[in-house]
């Protein structure tokens, strides 16, 4: 029960800080259509900038400045790059966000180097929140999920309460009326991208310091939000939610689970001896192949449900 139970809030806390990621390139895409390779960049840009950040004014004006600066570079990307190459179509677009993530990477490694920065996590979140039976579990866990949920509810609000979110879902259907009755279409696009790449940058500053922040954390998990956004559902932000939470809690539970497969088939009274696959089979265990559980749920739903969870199209 008390692993159960821990492993599971683990696995959700983690699957949250996922949606904070994966949130941003869903509303990028679900808004102007632009599948954005450099997403990653700005999670590691948000990390960067809340470190340098936080050696001067503290954690938590970074927690504030850092996703706003991302995002301002972000809507200049969008002005004076992105858009001059969007009257091409989709593939100049993924060409140049692609070439983006590694000039971003680069600059990175420029201006403070190729190892690992101390980003520590702030004093007041340092220790547990809570203990269940004799495990506790961290703070900072608990406030990572409290951001993700906050984040969550924001962006609900903002895009079915307010003004500016019916504009935004306007621009993306009836671009044409949108800009006959005096808003500037243009602008709206850049400012879902700019907002998107803020995303990922708040993003940058939770996690960024719950695990580590160097040049390479872009590719750890620029592959992960992919996987996200494409078994939630192209463009829907609720399927990334289910998405990230059911990666997370699964690649959790994998991880802590130190079966090898012939303990889990032995369990429904089956047998693999070592020549059932000619090669060690039964040295394997569940936490060893945890990395490539969320890549095999991938291609499980491309077969049989390409549109994701809760997507309405399949391409």
């Amino acid at each position: 029960m008390e692993f159960t139970v821990i492993t599971l809030l683990n696995g959700l806390s983690y699957g949250l800080l996922l949606f904070m990621l994966s949130s941003g390139l869903t509303l990028i895409f679900s808004m102007m259509g632009v599948l954005n390779f450099a997403h990653a960049s700005f999670y590691m840009l948000g990390a960067y900038f809340a470190y340098a950040i936080s050696t001067k004014l503290g954690f938590w004006p970074a927690l504030f400045l850092a996703p706003l600066v991302v995002g301002v570079i972000g809507a200049g990307i969008e002005r004076y790059g992105l858009r001059t190459v969007h009257k091409f179509g989709h593939m100049p677009e993924l060409l140049f966000t692609f070439g983006l993530s590694y000039v971003i990477v680069e600059l990175v490694q420029l201006v403070f180097g190729r190892a690992a920065v101390p980003y520590p996590i702030p004093a007041e979140l340092d220790g547990p929140l809570f203990t269940l039976f004799s495990t506790t579990f961290p703070k900072y866990r608990g406030f990572m999920a409290f951001i993700a949920i906050l984040m969550l509810v924001s962006i609900y609000l903002l895009l079915t309460r307010t003004r500016i979110g019916l504009v935004i879902q306007a621009a993306l259907t009836h671009p044409d009326m949108v800009e006959a009755l005096g808003h500037n279409v243009p602008r709206v696009f850049m400012l879902v991208f700019g907002g998107g790449c803020a995303l990922a940058g708040l993003a940058g500053v939770i996690g960024g310091n719950a695990f580590v922040t160097e040049p390479g954390m872009a590719a750890t998990v620029g592959s992960i939000i992919f996987v996200v956004v494409v078994v939630g559902g192209m463009g829907s932000l609720v399927g990334a939610l289910l998405a990230s939470l059911l990666i997370g809690v699964v690649q959790t539970f994998a991880v802590a689970i130190d079966y090898s497969f012939v303990d889990l088939v032995s369990l429904v009274g089956a047998q693999i001896t070592p020549e059932t696959f000619g090669f060690p089979v039964w040295k394997l265990t569940v936490s060893q192949v945890a990395a490539i559980l969320p890549y095999l749920m991938l291609v499980l739903i491309l077969i049989f449900r390409p549109r994701g969870l809760m997507g309405t199209r399949e391409g």
